[in-house]
């Protein structure tokens, strides 16, 4: 090979390779303008969406101490003597006997729900009585109202849920009179001749236990507020039977009639829910409660209407 020759082979492969090395491609065309920006890498995918309804722990526990501050009014009587009341929340107060006594209980287990609470109230009154033989009598109140359900989710979320339950409402009423005589020394032997004790004492009591269905729901509006809301209704003439009432016929006379007997109930509440920690909560908000119960004479329709609130812990 002469040295001419080998020149014409050298410098175009030396070309070649310099121009490889300093990145120009010799095949194809031109890349396109880039306008500045690096197509050598892929282009990010979008962000997947988390979905609005995200699944709650499988288990929640929260126990609360309620404090229903409810007036009561209605028509309440005993063989068919009936009186309509009025009373206040703040005129019920001042006849407390000690602090209620309340509780609530919520469990739940993926979509079933275990839940419940109750009451125990004490109230009395003395009055004074006109007349000479008896001056003062103490009048004593005891109510109780115990409810449980089972539930079951029909919206499962952790911003907003939806159920169904069932269960039972109990109540019990008892109530206790004393007359006491006036302590006039004079009067004992007026007492002795008539056969009148010192003191009259009266007690008595009833209780029943209602079929309950219902629903009940909460929503989040914002962070750890929400709203919930809670509708039931019971009874169902689960507890009719003989009722009665007594009338005057003629001006001596009194004589029994019989009237159709009932056992209803109904309840609405809701109100505003506040996640003040991780562990505690707090509830405010109305809650209304209707029973209309008549059975053998007893006579039970009061409204039990007032503010609720409540604070509690969950697990």
């Amino acid at each position: 090979m002469t040295k001419a020759t080998g020149r014409k082979f050298f410098c175009p492969l030396l070309c070649v390779i310099l121009l490889s090395y300093s990145g120009i491609s010799l095949a194809g065309p031109e890349p396109l303008p880039t306008d500045g920006k690096d197509n050598s890498k892929e282009k990010e995918l979008p962000p997947i969406k988390e979905s609005w309804c995200q699944t709650p722990p499988p288990w929640e526990i929260r126990v609360g101490l309620p404090g229903w501050m409810a007036g009561i009014s209605g028509e309440t009587g005993v063989k068919g003597v009936d009186a309509n009341e009025d009373i206040r929340f703040e005129q019920l107060l001042t006849h407390l006997t000690h602090f209620p006594l309340v509780l609530s209980v919520d469990a739940r287990y993926q979509r079933w729900e275990f839940f419940g609470d109750g009451q125990y109230m004490e109230v009395g009154a003395a009055v004074s009585l006109p007349g000479l033989l008896f001056t003062n009598a103490n009048i004593h109140l005891i109510s109780g109202l115990a409810e449980g359900f089972i539930g079951y989710r029909l919206v499962h979320c952790e911003k907003a849920s939806l159920s169904i339950f069932a269960g039972a409402r109990y109540t019990y009423m008892d109530g206790k009179l004393n007359i006491n005589d006036n302590g006039d020394a004079r009067l004992q032997i007026l007492r002795q001749l008539l056969g009148l004790r010192r003191a009259l004492e009266f007690e008595d009591s009833i209780d029943w236990t209602d079929p309950v269905v219902g629903a009940r729901g909460k929503v989040k509006v914002w962070k750890a507020f929400s709203l919930y809301a809670e509708g039931d209704v019971g009874g169902f003439d689960a507890n009719s039977g003989d009722a009665f009432e007594l009338r005057r016929q003629g001006p001596r006379n009194i004589v029994k009639h019989s009237i159709d007997s009932s056992d209803w109930s109904y309840q609405v509440q809701g109100g505003l829910e506040i996640q003040l920690a991780r562990w505690l909560w707090l509830q405010t908000g109305w809650r209304y409660l209707k029973y209309d119960y008549n059975i053998e004479g007893f006579v039970y329709r009061p409204a039990l209407n007032g503010p609720i609130i409540q604070a509690g812990i969950n697990f």
